[in-house]
């Protein structure tokens, strides 16, 4: 953060020295021809749009600076693997309420995509969260019976039954998908309205 602030007060020094001698004086106004006053007043009006315009810039830097902070700290808490940062929540909540969650900490619910990360997932689900037996991920077919999608409503092409209990059991009410800990990181079809721990992910740039 010191960094940060000493990066955002640098620039804004040079910005108001930029701005203060970009204006003409008072004396050479009085003593300019009309015409050269003007040329003056069109320089300077350029000059402080460039100032803003670097001002806009930087405070784009500063808002992509604090995203990346907050990045840090999520994989600082959570685990970092597969170019994203993972972390599970152990307030459990509804799937919507829990995905709405993820979003407003810059992330969405987790979604494996292939069988190591799912295995990585449910280590270290088991880890940080010990005697917790299932967490909401980020795949449901709420709108389509049978068609699951992520939380983008892109198709899943990597799916993890458990099919020694027969899932997904295919029901309406059942449209959203957990990840059950206790049956070895196995996937089963639940209520969305359910209470349960869920897994946020967040891509790292």
């Amino acid at each position: 953060m010191a960094r940060l602030a000493l990066h955002v007060f640098i620039v804004l020094c040079f910005s108001m020295l930029n701005l203060s001698s970009s204006r003409p004086s008072r004396t050479r106004k009085a003593v300019s021809p009309r015409g050269n006053y003007l040329t003056q007043s069109g320089h300077a009006a350029a000059e402080e749009e460039d100032v803003k315009s670097q001002l806009e810039k930087l405070w784009q830097e500063v808002n992509s600076l604090k995203e990346m902070q907050a990045l840090q700290t999520v994989c600082l808490r959570g685990i970092k693997a597969h170019r994203k940062c993972y972390l599970t929540i152990e307030e459990p909540k509804h799937y919507h309420e829990a995905n709405e969650d993820c979003i407003a900490q810059g992330g969405t619910l987790a979604t494996p995509r292939d069988m190591t990360e799912n295995n990585d997932l449910r280590d270290y689900a088991k880890r940080s969260a010990p005697g917790s037996k299932d967490f909401w991920i980020g795949v449901a077919d709420i709108v389509k019976e049978g068609q699951y999608v992520d939380v983008n409503s892109m198709p899943v092409s990597y799916f993890n039954w458990d099919r020694s209990k027969k899932q997904p059991t295919g029901t309406k009410r059942e449209s959203c998908v957990a990840l059950s800990v206790a049956a070895q990181g196995k996937w089963y079809d639940e209520v969305c309205r359910s209470l349960k721990k869920y897994i946020c992910e967040y891509v790292i740039p």
